[in-house]
């Protein structure tokens, strides 16, 4: 099974069926040079402070030879304006996550990576396996998307996906010939389902692959990026409203229950 692929003025149900079938999909033309260079900039400071480990361990489940920046909601305007609620991402997630969601889903996850030059493979993963007390295949809980900020090619170890994993028994281990490479030119988005295999290729050429990646969970599951301390209360008022509810700062039902007046006994 490949990838499938379409262009942002495709069908949303057609893109929607797609994903739900292959557990995977890329749309392309989504985000324009300005939008990708704007996010760079914002980010640079963030990046050239990120550590860099040269000495990779094998063992380790993150690579080495990569940068990684998480807190985007604070330190990206762009990333906030353009990406978090992109009708691209909403279509995806309004159909893959609200029916076991009714009241909502929320970030997850934002982090932005820089995959350097002899970076290793990363070992096949799937997003929701914190949620340990669901057996696989799991109930839809949460839909990923990783944005190419530069081309992701086989070279500089575009993602790895294995189609269809999202459906799997746990016993059931993917094959070479199952495992297929995300190759998409910058401003593609790549979406998989939570359940789907999946990791970061190796980068076996001289360029730096750079992608930012948002996840989003249901709203009554606990988010694994904690917004709450990486978001300033001076940021969420920043923030429009539907951002406010996806990033979280929203109740769900009465979870999240909080005092609005308890900020002015600070």
């Amino acid at each position: 099974m490949t990838i499938p692929q379409f262009s942002k003025d495709a069908d949303p149900a057609e893109i929607a069926d797609a994903f739900s079938a292959a557990g995977c999909v890329v749309v392309t033309d989504v985000l324009n040079e300005a939008g990708r260079n704007a996010i760079r900039a914002e980010l640079e400071p963030h990046m050239e402070r990120a550590r860099v480990i040269q000495e990779d361990d094998p063992e380790e489940f993150y690579p080495g030879r990569t940068r990684r920046v998480t807190a985007l909601v604070t330190r990206s305007k762009s990333v906030t304006d353009r990406l978090i609620a992109h009708p691209v991402s909403k279509n995806i997630c309004d159909s893959f996550l609200l029916p076991n969601g009714e009241f909502g889903y929320q970030l997850h996850v934002t982090a932005a990576l820089e995959v350097g030059p002899g970076a290793r493979s990363q070992i096949l993963h799937r997003e929701e396996d914190s949620f340990t007390f669901f057996p696989l295949p799991r109930p839809n809980l949460i839909a990923a998307s990783m944005w190419a900020i530069s081309d992701f090619r086989a070279d500089n170890g575009a993602t790895l996906i294995v189609p269809g994993s999202h459906k799997w028994p746990e016993e059931r281990v993917a094959t070479d010939e199952e495992t297929v490479q995300a190759e998409m030119p910058a401003g593609s988005v790549l979406f998989w389902a939570g359940g789907l295999l999946h990791g970061a290729g190796a980068n076996t050429s001289q360029d730096w692959r750079y992608g930012v990646i948002l996840t989003y969970s249901l709203g009554w599951l606990r988010q694994e990026e904690n917004q709450y301390l990486d978001v300033p209360s001076e940021r969420v008022a920043e923030l429009s409203p539907e951002v406010r509810q996806i990033a979280g700062f929203d109740m769900y039902r009465a979870l999240g229950l909080y005092d609005p007046s308890a900020q002015l006994d600070r």
